[in-house]
C-alpha cells in the first residue's frame, strides 16, 4: 500500500500562495452581471444585496494583492461608475440586436449570447487591468473563456458598438486596439507575430480602426499591423501587413469544374 502522507511531503510548490477566493470572485462576478446589470431573470430588489456581495468580495480579494487604502479606491471608482458601464453595454446589446437577423429582443441578447457575455466580461476586467489591480482582471477574462470559448486578454482596448457573431474561437491580445463599430465572426485571431518574455512591454497585437468587418477564420498579427477604417476583411484571410482604409481583402480561391471524374485528380479526405 502507498504511503500517501510521504507522497504529499514530497510535493513541493514553487510558487508562492495567494490568499484569492478564485470561486468566490467567480460568484461575484455572475452575480454583478446577472443580479446587477441585468437582472433580467431576477427581482430587481436583490440589486443592492447583490452589489454589495460583489462590492464586499472585490474589496477582500484586491487587498490581497495589492495596498488596502488603494485597493479601497479602486472599488469605490468602479461601482461608482456602473451606471455608465451598464448604459454602454446596453447599447452594445442593440447592436447585438440591430446586427443579428436571429435576434429577437435585447433580453435575449443578455441571457444567451455569448459574445455579449464575453464582451461584458471584458468591459468590467478592462476597468480593473487600466487600475492596476494584478490577476483578478484575467481571472475574470479565462471565466469567461472557458464558458463561452471567447478569449479576451483585459488589456484589450475595445471601442463601441463592438459585435461578436457567433463568437467560438475567438482570440483578442493584450496590445489589440479596436476602434468603434467594428465586427468580427468567430474563429477571428488578433494576435501576435511572436510570442517572446522580451516583448512583453511592447505593442504585440493589431489595431483595428473604426467600421471594419472581419469574416469567420481570419488571422491578423502583428503590434505595426493596422486595418484601416471600413475595410473588409474575408474568411480565411492571413494578414501580417497593414491594409489602407476601405480595403476590401479576400482570399483566392480556386474553382475548377469537372469534366470526367476518371480524368480529375483524387481528393482523399481524412477525418
Amino acid at each position: 500500500m502507498i504511503n500517501i502522507s510521504e507522497i504529499a511531503g514530497n510535493l513541493k510548490s514553487v510558487s508562492k500562495c495567494l490568499s484569492l477566493n478564485k470561486k468566490e470572485l467567480h460568484l461575484a462576478l455572475d452575480s454583478l452581471i446577472h443580479h446587477v446589470l441585468f437582472p433580467v431573470c431576477q427581482n430587481d430588489q436583490s440589486r443592492e444585496k447583490s452589489l454589495y456581495f460583489f462590492y464586499s468580495v472585490m474589496i477582500e480579494n484586491i487587498t490581497t494583492l495589492m495596498d488596502k487604502d488603494l485597493a479601497h479606491q479602486v472599488v469605490d471608482r468602479f461601482v461608482t461608475g456602473l451606471p455608465q458601464l451598464q448604459k454602454r453595454l446596453y447599447a452594445d446589446a442593440e447592436v447585438f440586436n440591430q446586427s443579428d437577423p436571429a435576434a429577437n429582443s435585447i433580453e435575449e441578447i443578455i441571457i444567451a449570447y455569448p459574445g455579449f457575455f464575453a464582451l461584458t466580461v471584458h468591459r468590467i476586467s478592462h476597468e480593473f487591468h487600466k487600475s492596476g489591480v494584478p490577476i483578478i482582471p484575467r481571472l475574470f477574462s479565462e471565466y469567461a473563456h472557458s464558458l463561452v470559448g471567447v478569449d479576451i486578454n483585459p488589456g484589450a482596448k475595445i471601442g463601441h458598438s463592438f459585435y461578436i457573431d457567433h463568437g467560438t474561437g475567438i482570440v483578442i491580445g493584450e496590445t489589440t486596439i479596436i476602434g468603434d463599430n467594428v465586427k468580427i465572426y468567430q474563429g477571428v485571431t488578433l494576435g501576435a507575430l511572436f510570442v517572446t518574455k522580451e516583448l512583453s512591454n511592447k505593442k504585440r497585437h493589431p489595431t483595428i480602426e473604426d467600421n471594419v468587418v472581419i469574416y469567420a477564420g481570419a488571422t491578423i498579427l502583428g503590434g505595426e499591423t493596422v486595418i484601416g477604417h471600413d475595410s473588409t476583411i474575408g474568411g480565411n484571410v492571413w494578414l501580417t501587413k497593414s491594409v489602407v482604409p476601405y480595403s476590401q481583402v479576400v482570399q483566392n480561391v480556386q474553382i475548377r469544374i469537372r469534366r470526367s471524374p476518371e480524368l480529375d485528380d483524387a481528393i482523399e479526405y481524412f477525418i
